[in-house]
């Protein structure tokens, strides 16, 4: 079995299908790769806010990202929505014969996080404080919890969730997430997947893909980031930063996504 780790994270987007990840994952499993399975929840929880009557809501922070902003009641939902997203994914992995296991950040402590007491936003061109909300910045992981999953040949599903040191849930950034698991982890690659083809010069223009970015150059190359992309370069860069040897960011889509993301499809960065 090769030694070789990676942390595949799976975006949350509309359009994104399960069964070609599924279908790859198994495959890998059975040329002996390890890897470890990151998740979000965008789409579905936007669909269940809006039939629990409690539509989600998006704000701008001053550097620039976009994110939800997440009242407890948020959170709750984003809770429900993820656990069905974790329970289909391992229902289907155990479906093409991977033993995977489903968790959440909470679980065991394995994504450890800060709560932001306040976000300093932009509405309406102009600043505002969020207060009271329930999102977190991932910091460090239960890597002993992760790796005994792993020695046991099993294939840890997580959720993007997090536990603050009070024992507080948070809803997490997954590519952030996924970075810390892969840099706690000491994994070789990380692989973010969405639902275009990776970094576009420019977006939506899907012709334009920006096929690599030396490690030093990310800052540079941020400025064409939109949107959700954002996030991901963020997390390319602190899985880099944290001593992951490389990042691709590659199109969830495509049949074989991880393997086709592993030779070099999509925007590879490091």
């Amino acid at each position: 079995m090769t030694n070789e780790l990676m942390v595949v994270k799976l975006g949350g987007a509309a359009g994104i299908g399960l069964e070609t990840l599924c279908d790859d994952v198994a495959q890998l499993r059975r040329d002996k790769r390890r890897l470890v399975l990151v998740h979000g929840g965008s789409d579905e929880t936007n669909r269940l806010a809006e039939q629990l009557g409690h539509p989600s809501r998006f704000v701008t922070s001053i550097s620039g990202h976009t994110s939800r902003v997440t009242d407890r009641r948020t959170l709750e939902i984003f809770m429900m929505a993820t656990a069905a997203i974790n329970r289909r994914l391992v229902e289907q992995l155990q479906a093409r014969g991977v033993n995977a296991v489903g968790l959440s950040g909470l679980d065991g402590r394995v994504i450890q996080a800060r709560r932001k007491e306040a976000i300093r936003v932009i509405e309406n061109g102009r600043q505002r404080i969020i207060r009271d909300d329930w999102t977190g910045t991932p910091e460090r992981i239960n890597a002993g919890l992760l790796t005994t999953l792993l020695d046991l040949d099993l294939v840890p599903v997580l959720a993007p969730l997090g536990i603050s040191e009070s024992g507080e849930a948070l809803n997490l950034d997954g590519d952030r997430a996924a970075a810390v698991i892969a840099a706690g982890l000491k994994a070789e690659t990380l692989i973010l997947l969405t639902n275009v083809p990776g970094l576009l010069r420019n977006f939506p223009d899907q012709t334009s893909l920006i096929h690599h970015i030396p490690q030093g150059e990310i800052e540079s190359f941020a400025q064409f980031a939109e949107g959700r992309m954002r996030k991901k370069v963020l997390g390319a860069a602190e899985a880099l930063r944290a001593g992951v040897r490389r990042v691709v960011i590659g199109d969830a889509r495509q049949p074989a996504p991880v393997s086709a993301a592993m030779d070099g499809q999509g925007t590879v960065i490091g």
